[in-house]
């Protein structure tokens, strides 16, 4: 049996002023698993995601990542953010090499890890290119080869691909799946999008508006590897984008 990375236990966050962010979220998560957390706008999301991080206090409950309370700056965890947070002053290649040169990684094993994993995400004709001259799916591109290159075992990603057109999202589901199927990691997703989570996770958890946890667990039996186009013509991908489709709705009332 797997382990348990993540294990969440009657979470309660309270913001004040008699506002609870969350309340009684239960939530596990197993090593080498992909999750993907889908619910209402202001439900909690993030804020999960930055409870475990280590970045927001819980106020009750229980909450360990490898067995650990939850602490900021953890060697082992990667945060990848809405926004890419590229260095506008280093190239594609500096930036991939930052995450790797805070670890203490050597220059040239650095320089090496930072090229594999920019072939990975298709920009080594770019490598050379500032931020600010590459579209923003590339920037993002760049952000999940720095992320992957540095080999954390948890990963949490909120919403990084919300600000991508549909045709540059397919793009990005390929490459992200590809990074997390070679790496073994542990991924913890927020999403907006029904179809990105049902392409991406083995499991989908949706949450309720109210704050409350999880309302509706969603198993993603596709088989893997999967590609993001050819799932648009499989019946059962459109089954559970209806399920989950259906949870959301029921999740607002």
């Amino acid at each position: 049996m797997a382990e348990i990375d993540i294990d969440v236990r009657g979470l309660k966050v309270d913001f004040g002023q008699s506002r609870n962010a969350l309340a009684g979220v239960d939530l596990g998560v197993t090593q080498g698993e992909f999750v993907a957390l889908i619910g209402a706008s202001g439900c909690g999301k993030t804020t999960l995601l930055n409870v475990i991080a280590g970045l927001v206090p819980a106020s009750g409950g229980t909450v360990t990542v490898k067995r650990q309370p939850p602490a900021a700056g953890r060697s082992d965890i990667c945060y990848v953010l809405a926004r890419d947070a590229l260095l506008p002053w280093r190239t594609v290649a500096a930036n991939v090499e930052y995450g790797l040169q805070l670890s203490g990684v050597g220059r040239e094993e650095r320089a090496r890890r930072a090229a594999a994993y920019i072939e990975k995400v298709g920009l080594i004709r770019y490598r050379d290119y500032y931020p600010a001259k590459l579209s923003q799916g590339m920037r993002q591109r760049a952000s999940l080869a720095r992320a992957f290159a540095v080999g954390r075992s948890i990963y949490l990603m909120d919403e990084p691909f919300s600000a991508l057109d549909s045709q540059t999202k397919l793009v990005l589901h390929d490459q992200l799946l590809g990074l997390w199927e070679s790496s073994g990691a542990t991924v913890v997703f927020v999403t907006h999008d029904i179809g990105e989570a049902i392409t991406l996770a083995d499991r989908v958890l949706v949450m309720s508006s109210k704050g409350t946890g999880v309302v509706d667990e969603i198993r993603v039996e596709l088989s893997r590897p999967r590609s993001a186009e050819s799932l648009q013509a499989d019946a059962q991908y459109h089954d559970l984008y209806r399920r989950t489709w259906t949870a959301l709705k029921a999740s607002a009332q």
